[in-house]
């Protein structure tokens, strides 16, 4: 685990990063190993935007990264806004510095991942050489229409929640800040145009 030190075995996550190695370096002991500081990759946007039936379509096909859904690992105890879910993000960032050491970059599909601050902050930011963001968007009518046909069980049809959805969605349409976001508009592209775009931006970043 490249938080704990394998010198002193001191676990801390806010080691030292030199990117000459790169190596990752205890604030106790100064002890230094070197580390795999990949790109990690997202993609985001509001749901039903078409998040997880694109990582559905496309795991297995990318050779060169893992991609991963990020409500795999969703538990009541994350759902903390008033802490801006902090613990969830720094967990999932955590799992891709780790899994990268295999040498494959990570691409985390979900929604609150798209945005930058969401992640720029966190602890675990600095193991990355760079973190690139995607969004899907789409047009309000359809996200509702995509929303109200889900099953009952996850409960995405009521208004409440539809709208502050649709909100979602234009804030990453309307996004002009920095680190720049990547939109892919899914409203009149088949699930099949979508994967090969975002493949693309995949490739393009992991090369």
């Amino acid at each position: 685990m490249l938080h704990i030190c394998q010198n002193c075995g001191i676990y801390r996550p806010d080691k030292i990063v030199d990117p000459a190695g790169p190596f990752a370096i205890c604030p106790d002991c100064q002890h230094s190993v070197r580390f795999k500081r990949l790109p990690l990759l997202i993609v985001g946007g509001a749901s039903g935007t078409g998040k997880s039936t694109l990582c559905s379509r496309m795991a297995g096909k990318i050779q060169d990264a893992v991609l991963l859904d990020a409500d795999i690992l969703w538990r009541p105890e994350f759902n903390k806004p008033e802490d801006g879910y902090r613990d969830f993000f720094d967990l999932w960032l955590r799992i891709a510095v780790n899994i990268g050491q295999s040498g494959r970059p990570i691409v985390i599909f979900g929604a609150g991942f798209g945005v930058p601050e969401n992640l720029e902050v966190s602890i675990e930011r600095r193991y990355f050489s760079t973190i690139r963001y995607l969004a899907l968007v789409c047009e309000d009518g359809l996200l509702a229409e995509r929303l109200h046909q889900r099953p009952g069980w996850r409960a995405t049809g009521e208004s409440s929640f539809i709208k502050e959805q649709q909100k979602f969605n234009r804030w990453f349409k309307d996004y002009t800040g920095e680190p720049p976001i990547t939109l892919v508009d899914t409203t009149h592209r088949s699930p099949g145009e979508t994967a090969s775009e975002v493949e693309a931006w995949i490739q393009e970043g992991i090369s």
